[in-house]
């Protein structure tokens, strides 16, 4: 009888065990469990350019590592995406954590969003967070696109309406990342700035929390709300919705 019991019960147990993995979505990682952190930067691939931003999440205690992109940063985009892979393959060897957060700045949250939504990425990231980044495009790069020899394969991938991003519009972020797009309403790289608008992942401007923030594109890594926003972002719990009310202990 005991032991028919026993069996029942493990029956039972088994079941129970298989009903939690299986109704878990896919590429869901462990929320609670903050991995390395990998900063990802934009078009030219600058690494002193995320170096303010750096310096904050490190002395928040977190593992923080600038990728290095190809090309400076100039080709394609999917072969940045792979490069980011392989970045986040050895963060995670060295460390044993299960998954990562990603932070992408500028064009390198196009790149980010890449690898999460297209390269299996959402397997192995807990949050991506995106920075100033043209996920519409940008005239600039459209501009670019004009002027003959002055736009490298990423600067014609950012243009509006590129096959990339074209393609990439029509892609959601997988169910088990949580992300964010953060931006500025006085960016003078991506043009509109709501080109950072991402369809159903939170996007707030940073004027929407900080109403006098005149921050521009090249000062957001360094912009003490901005490094605020991230670290909230990527902490353990999910990342809160902020207003003017928070302005002031975001900013100090």
């Amino acid at each position: 009888m005991l032991g028919a019991l026993g069996i029942l019960v493990a029956l039972v147990l088994t079941l129970v065990v298989s009903f939690v993995v299986h109704s878990r979505p896919a590429g869901t990682v462990d929320q609670s469990r903050p991995g390395p952190v990998l900063l990802v930067p934009g078009y030219g691939g600058s690494e002193r350019s995320l170096g303010p931003l750096a310096v904050a999440l490190r002395t928040g205690g977190r593992d923080v590592t600038v990728v290095s992109l190809p090309g400076s940063a100039q080709g394609d985009l999917g072969e940045q995406a792979q490069a980011l892979g392989s970045a986040v393959d050895a963060a995670l060897t060295r460390t044993g954590a299960a998954s990562v957060d990603l932070v992408g700045y500028s064009a390198g949250g196009v790149v980010a969003r890449l690898w999460v939504v297209e390269d299996g990425g959402a397997a192995r990231t807990r949050r991506l967070v995106t920075l100033g980044s043209p996920h519409q495009g940008t005239q600039l790069a459209q501009l670019g696109t004009l002027l003959a020899g002055t736009c490298p394969t990423a600067c014609q991938q950012l243009a509006p309406g590129s096959p990339v991003l074209a393609r990439l519009a029509g892609e959601a972020v997988p169910a088990g990342v949580v992300a964010v797009s953060l931006w500025s309403s006085s960016d003078d790289v991506v043009i509109p700035p709501e080109s950072s608008v991402v369809t159903g992942v939170p996007s707030p401007s940073l004027q929407s929390i900080c109403p006098a923030s005149t921050v521009r594109h090249s000062a957001l890594p360094g912009d003490r709300l901005v490094q605020s926003l991230i670290a909230q972002a990527v902490a353990v719990a999910r990342p809160a919705t902020s207003g003017p009310a928070d302005c002031a202990r975001l900013s100090s």
